[in-house]
């Protein structure tokens, strides 16, 4: 590998994102003027709290994967998603894992004391189109040349999963 590469995965739309918060406001003010007439019943603020905590989720989600890369270079890999920062040198990756996804396929690449996962491309057809992809798209690539610069040759089927590992 002669220059370090940056990977970042495919961005889904933001459209989902919108529409939980305009569900979410609408509800919160549905309840607000119900609640200027009569007792709200219980289930309404249930119900009121899972548009909040699903559009909070999907915000989070989103802002993960825009913060989201992986880098390979000459001396190993780097991965970070917002939340959590993983580094490790190539002789510190002892295990890499696959396992088919319902798109793409996860990938774990477990190290001495770190470890991530990520996902190879997937895409999300309807109707024989494709709507939206995830993942990254160079995944299979990232995948080959961690299992490659690593060492790793050793392949075992352990129920879903495949294994590369040293010799």
């Amino acid at each position: 590998m002669s220059e370090d590469k940056t990977y970042t995965p495919e961005l889904l739309p933001r459209q989902g994102e919108l529409n939980a918060w305009m569900l979410a406001a609408a509800a919160s003010l549905g309840l607000y003027f119900l609640s200027l007439r009569s007792p709200v019943p219980y289930w309404a603020w249930f119900l009121l709290g899972l548009f909040l905590v699903s559009a909070l989720s999907i915000s989070l989600g989103n802002w993960m994967d825009r913060k989201t890369y992986i880098r390979l270079s000459e001396n190993g890999v780097a991965y970070e998603n917002g939340l959590r920062k993983a580094s490790m040198t190539w002789a510190q990756i002892s295990q890499v894992r696959t396992m088919p996804a319902r798109w793409g396929t996860s990938v774990q690449v477990i190290g001495e004391q770190n470890r991530f996962a990520f996902t190879t491309l997937g895409e999300m057809r309807f109707q024989g189109q494709v709507r939206s992809k995830t993942g990254f798209d160079f995944g299979q690539e990232i995948m080959d040349e961690i299992i490659r610069m690593a060492g790793l040759s050793t392949t075992r089927r352990d129920g879903a999963f495949t294994s590369f590992t040293r010799s």
